[in-house]
């Protein structure tokens, strides 16, 4: 521990790698275990690491220049914001922008008296936050609506991907989950209950 403690705050090149692996580490975790788990949206997720990956690299050469941390935060934050002013895109997903953006350039840019402690006190308590307000809330954001559906060929398990796509198509809403009520082979059709965030349109 003291050893790391040492790198980081005499090795440039080792400070620079150890913080993006860990600002990537963390992008990870509430990009793609967190966001898209409760989710089930791609669009964003390729901008979301783009805007976390570039923050850090920035702000991390930002800390050569007499800049202040919050100025550079703000800056960023605007600009990340302005980027994707002309889509509709929920309040959810603009809360996990800011949220990257935040951790990216605190990440870079921060400094504790015990880096290695304080990096993952800092961390942890971010992605811990994010998980359980996304456990808590989530569940009151999900409605269900109940239809009856005609493509039976897409009730296999092996296509159920084709399934959410083709309701989330009828519906205009994500489809996250299904439900399979009841089937009626004479008539060609089945009773589904979907699941779908209200917070999410297609």
């Amino acid at each position: 521990m003291d050893e790391l403690t040492l790198v980081l705050n005499e090795d440039p090149i080792w400070n620079f790698l150890i913080r993006f692996m860990t600002n990537l580490a963390v992008l990870v975790v509430i990009i793609w275990f967190i966001y898209y788990k409760y989710s089930k949206n791609r669009s964003y997720i390729f901008s979301f690491f783009q805007v976390g990956i570039m923050i850090f690299m920035v702000c991390f050469l930002l800390k050569t220049v007499d800049i202040k941390f919050g100025v550079a935060l703000g800056l960023f934050a605007i600009f990340g914001i302005l980027r994707f002013r002309s889509e509709n895109i929920p309040v959810k997903s603009l809360s996990y922008l800011f949220t990257i953006i935040g951790i990216s350039a605190l990440n870079a840019m921060a400094t504790f008296p015990n880096p290695v402690r304080g990096f993952l006190i800092f961390n942890v308590l971010i992605v811990l936050i994010t998980f359980l307000l996304e456990l808590l809330i989530s569940k009151a954001d999900v409605q269900k609506h109940r239809l009856t559906y005609n493509k039976l060929e897409l009730l296999s398990k092996d296509r159920k991907q084709e399934l959410l796509d083709d309701l989330t198509k009828i519906l205009g809403k994500k489809i996250i989950k299904v439900e399979i009520r009841d089937i009626d082979i004479p008539k060609g059709n089945a009773d589904l209950e979907v699941f779908f965030n209200t917070d999410d349109t297609n």
